[in-house]
């Protein structure tokens, strides 16, 4: 059995988060280094390496993703606006090897953002 990653041990209660969102496919979480005043994981619980690694069956799961952080985002009140962003890979910035979508906002954002 491959060693679990960092996120799949928060998804499992063996580290702890802050976390803002929990259900039987994802968890949402506070990222500990936030790069804008709310910087939110959301994290699916099926360990999936990185975005190269999705198959035709992780379709719903993916969009379910996107649901979760739109009803986040008006959790948070960020009602002028968000971003949500895959990393993948390493020039993508991708640090840890578990699929996850950033959502981040509460300030302007620019673009382009790399």
């Amino acid at each position: 059995m491959a060693e679990k990653t960092l996120f799949q041990k928060i998804a499992d209660g063996e580290i702890p988060s802050d976390m803002v969102y929990e259900d039987d496919r994802c968890i949402a979480f506070r990222d500990i280094h936030p790069h804008a005043p709310v910087h939110i994981l959301v994290v699916p619980r099926k360990p999936i390496p990185s975005l190269d690694d999705l198959v035709d069956d992780d379709r719903e799961l993916v969009g379910h993703l996107f649901l979760v952080a739109k009803q986040i985002a008006a959790q948070e009140g960020l009602d002028n606006g968000y971003r949500t962003v895959f990393n993948c890979g390493k020039e993508g910035q991708q640090t840890v090897p578990h699929l996850h979508l950033h959502l981040i906002g509460g300030r302007q954002l620019r673009w382009p953002p790399g």
